[in-house]
């Protein structure tokens, strides 16, 4: 498996509560969620990463 990249991501406080709380709600941390969130766009948007 390559190595994570890591970011800087600021984000909105409400934002930010929101993801909190969907993580939770899916037993995810939120950095988890932020990239099963991601990955969704990127399905939706057809642009899935391989």
């Amino acid at each position: 498996m390559a190595e994570r990249k890591k970011i800087l991501l600021r984000l909105d406080p409400v934002v930010h509560d929101a993801m909190a709380k969907w993580a939770s709600d899916d037993l995810r941390s939120v950095n988890a969620q932020i990239e099963f969130a991601l990955r969704m766009a990127l399905k939706q948007a057809g642009r899935s990463a391989k």
